[in-house]
C-alpha cells in the first residue's frame, strides 16, 4: 500500500542518544503482560537503526505499542521513543486497514450517524446478539462495552442554546471540543461553558473542527489524519487572529496528540500556535493562581475522589493543574493514584486481538481504585473513563465536571466581574 505521508527525519527523536539502558521496558505496561513483545528498546531505537537499511525488518509486534508514551517518560536521555514506534508502523507498516479499523477511526462519521438514532444504537450494542456478531465478524471484543451516543450533538446545543449569550463578554476562548463532547457526553462541554461563563469569559467553537486524528494514527490511516489536523491547525489560527485567548480542550489526548504529534508523526507545523492550545484545566488554574479569576464553591458540595493519571497527561506533565484545582474545592477529599496506565489506548482495547492484553495491563490500577473506594474516579482522558466504569463499580468524571458541580456560579460570576474590572498588575 502506498503511503500517503512519511514519518519526519528520525534524527528529530534523538535515536542516536539511546544508552540501551532498557529503563524504557521496565516501565513499559505492554512487556510488562505480554512475553511476545519486544519492548520499547528493540522495537524503537534498536530495530531503528536496521529498519533504516533494510524496511523488511519492519516488526508485526509494533502494533502492541500502546502510544501510552511511558517509555519517553522514564528515558534519561530524552529519545522519543514512542514516536520512533508510531514512525515506524506509520512509514514501514504493511497492514492495509480493513472496515473494523476504519469504522473505529473514522469517529465524526460514525458519531454523526449514531447521534441520528442514539436509542436504537445504545440498545443495539448492549444486545448480547450484537456484541457476538461485532467479535466474530468485525473482530471487535465481546466483552466491551461501548460508550452510549447523545440524542444532540454538543455544537447542536451550543448553537441552539449558549452562542448568543457569548456576545455579553469581553474576553474569549476557543474550544475544541472532540469527538467525545460532540457525540458521546455533551455534559462536559456544557460544564465548560457554565465555569467559563462565570469567570467572565465567553466560549467561541472552532469555524472548522475535525476528529484531532489520534485513532487515524493508530488504526493506519496517517495522511486522512494528515488532512484533519491541517483543517484544525487552520481554524486555530484563525480563532488566535481573532484575539481569543487560548484554544482549549477537555480531553489530554486531544491536547497531547494536537501539541505533540502532529508535528512529530504527521509532519504539521503548529510552532506558531502550540502555546495557544491548552488544556481547560491547565488555563483556568492558571488565571487563578495569578489573581486574574476567582472561583467560588457551594458550602454544600462534599466528594471523596480519587484522580488517575491518563497517560498522555503524565506525558505532557500537567496533572498539576488538575490535581491543584480539585484541591481549591473545600468539600474534596482527594486521593491521587499511582500513575498506572488502564490498558485501553483508544480503539486499542476494542480490538479482540488486544482486549485480555488491555485489561491485563490496567489490573494494577483497579485493584487501587477498589482500595481507595471514592465516590468519583477523576481523569482527564474520556478513553480512561471508558475502560474504569466497565471494569470497576465507580463513576469517572473529567476535573471540569467536578469543577462545575461543586461551582457557587452567582458568586463565582459576582466575584470575577469585580477582578474583571482591575488593572492587570
Amino acid at each position: 500500500m502506498k503511503k500517503e505521508i512519511q514519518a519526519n527525519n528520525i534524527s528529530q527523536h534523538n535515536l542516536e542518544q539511546c544508552l540501551k539502558c532498557t529503563i524504557c521496558t521496565a516501565y513499559c505496561p505492554v512487556s510488562a503482560v505480554e512475553p511476545k513483545y519486544l519492548g520499547p528498546k528493540l522495537s524503537g531505537p534498536d530495530l531503528e537503526r536496521y529498519r533504516m537499511k533494510d524496511p523488511k525488518i519492519a516488526d508485526d509486534t509494533l502494533k502492541m505499542c500502546l502510544n501510552c508514551k511511558r517509555c519517553e517518560i522514564a528515558c534519561p536521555s530524552g529519545v522519543h521513543i514512542g514516536d520512533l514506534i508510531q514512525a515506524a508502523r506509520i512509514k514501514y507498516s504493511k497492514h492495509i486497514p480493513g472496515l473494523r479499523d476504519r469504522m473505529l477511526a473514522n469517529t465524526d462519521f460514525v458519531g454523526t450517524m449514531a447521534t441520528m438514532v442514539s436509542p436504537i444504537v445504545n440498545f443495539s450494542l448492549g444486545l448480547k446478539p450484537t456484541k457476538a456478531l461485532l467479535h466474530s465478524v468485525m473482530k471487535i471484543d465481546k466483552h466491551r462495552t461501548f460508550p452510549a451516543y447523545a440524542n444532540q450533538k454538543f455544537e447542536t446545543w451550543f448553537v441552539r442554546e449558549a452562542q448568543d449569550k457569548q456576545s455579553q463578554f469581553n474576553r474569549f476562548v476557543s474550544y475544541f471540543h472532540g469527538c467525545y463532547v460532540n457525540y458521546n457526553f455533551p455534559q462536559l462541554g456544557k460544564d465548560l461553558v457554565k465555569i467559563l461563563n462565570a469567570c467572565n469569559y465567553g466560549v467561541h467553537l472552532l469555524e472548522k473542527e475535525k476528529c484531532c486524528g489520534v485513532a487515524l494514527i493508530a488504526n493506519g490511516l496517517s495522511g486522512q489524519a494528515r488532512k484533519q489536523g491541517l483543517t484544525n491547525m487552520a481554524s486555530i489560527r484563525k480563532a488566535i487572529d481573532n484575539h481569543d485567548e487560548a484554544i482549549l480542550t477537555t480531553s489530554s489526548t486531544c491536547t497531547f496528540t494536537m501539541r505533540d504529534e502532529y508535528p512529530e508523526l504527521l509532519d504539521i507545523d503548529n510552532s506558531d500556535v502550540r502555546q495557544s492550545l491548552l488544556l481547560a484545566t491547565r488555563f483556568i488554574f492558571t488565571l487563578v493562581d495569578k489573581g486574574k479569576i476567582r472561583l467560588a464553591f457551594r458550602n454544600d458540595y462534599h466528594a471523596r475522589l480519587a484522580y488517575h493519571t491518563a497517560c498522555h497527561m503524565e506525558r505532557m506533565g500537567w496533572v498539576m493543574y488538575s490535581t491543584e484545582l480539585l484541591r481549591m474545592i473545600p468539600g474534596v477529599e482527594l486521593t491521587v493514584l499511582e500513575s498506572i496506565c488502564c490498558g485501553i489506548a483508544g480503539t486499542y482495547g476494542f480490538k479482540r486481538e488486544n482486549y485480555e492484553r488491555s485489561q491485563k495491563i490496567g489490573s494494577t490500577l483497579f485493584e487501587h481504585i477498589e482500595r481507595a473506594h471514592p465516590d468519583y474516579v477523576v481523569t482527564d482522558c474520556e478513553t480512561c473513563k471508558w475502560q474504569i466504569e466497565m471494569s470497576t463499580p465507580y463513576p469517572v468524571m473529567n476535573p471540569i465536571s467536578i469543577l462545575a458541580d461543586a461551582l457557587d456560579v452567582e458568586k463565582t460570576q459576582m466575584l470575577n466581574q469585580t477582578t474583571s474590572h482591575q488593572p492587570e498588575s
